[in-house]
């Protein structure tokens, strides 16, 4: 088992796969549940925003998508549980069996209410699949933690009305977030991101500031997944304690534990052209 400079094990292999169901079935005995606990405040958010700007489809962008999870449950209001049976339900299928079938379930769920969803993400794998299913309507590949976005990935980036994630801040930082509203020409996008315990987000919420908005933090922390290992929870204690964060009735108990920030332009009025 390895594990990362944050002391997390490393679960990279199963961003890039041909399709989620390695994904899921390495995730579903650690019990991670952070998109569905995400889902009614993500659906509640993105309503808000879209009464109080009235913005008929509100295009959300969303960091660190993986393979379309977050839009899977907020767009096509699928579970985590009928995802993980969907994807590892034992069924012998090939991708475009999957694919065929995952198509069906974005033709046949249509929001209430129109939404666009587009991903960004680092794995191309996970994004080509996450558009041919139909769970993303655009996607953008790119590294904004090092480099700033081609005038193509801009103009995919451009217009976005919510920013959210679910467990990638940490890994991306405030230099992505600043990219994306770099790229919206003025307009200032909404965000809210579910970010482990472990990871400061002060520097994220400075660099916002900075930018005009302002950072509240939801008082409820919300379990992401069980620890992997003994190995993994020690080395994140540890990491925690160093850092003077109380793991006291949250990973000490054995599960990750998140927080969601909600950030907004100050002056809604002038947050978009």
């Amino acid at each position: 088992m390895r594990f990362d400079t944050t002391g997390k094990v490393s679960l990279d292999d199963i961003y890039n796969q041909p399709d989620p169901r390695t994904y899921f079935q390495v995730l579903r005995p650690l019990g991670y549940c952070i998109p569905q606990l995400a889902k009614p405040y993500f659906v509640k958010y993105i309503q808000e925003y879209r009464e109080s700007r009235k913005v008929a489809e509100p295009k959300v962008l969303d960091i660190g998508c993986s393979y379309g999870i977050n839009a899977a449950l907020v767009k096509y209001d699928a579970t985590m549980d009928e995802l993980y049976e969907r994807y590892g339900g034992g069924r012998d299928e090939d991708r475009e069996a999957l694919l065929a079938r995952d198509r069906e379930l974005s033709r046949s769920r249509q929001p209430a209410q129109p939404i666009r969803f587009t991903g960004l993400d680092a794995s191309t794998r996970a994004l080509s699949y996450a558009r041919e299913a139909g769970f993303l309507d655009d996607t953008v590949h790119a590294d904004l933690e090092h480099h700033d976005p081609t005038p193509a990935q801009r103009a995919r980036l451009a217009g976005t009305d919510l920013v959210i994630s679910t467990g990638c801040i940490g890994y991306v930082t405030e230099r992505t977030l600043t990219r994306v509203i770099a790229a919206q020409d003025g307009h200032r996008p909404w965000m809210a991101h579910f970010v482990l315990r472990m990871f400061p987000f002060e520097p994220v919420e400075q660099a916002l500031s900075r930018l005009g908005y302002r950072t509240t933090r939801v008082d409820e922390a919300f379990r992401q997944r069980r620890f992997a290992s003994l190995r993994e929870q020690s080395l994140v204690l540890d990491g925690m304690s160093a850092a003077g964060v109380d793991a006291r009735g949250f990973e000490a108990e054995g599960w990750l534990h998140a927080q969601l920030y909600l950030s907004r332009p100050n002056n809604p009025n002038r947050d978009r052209n």
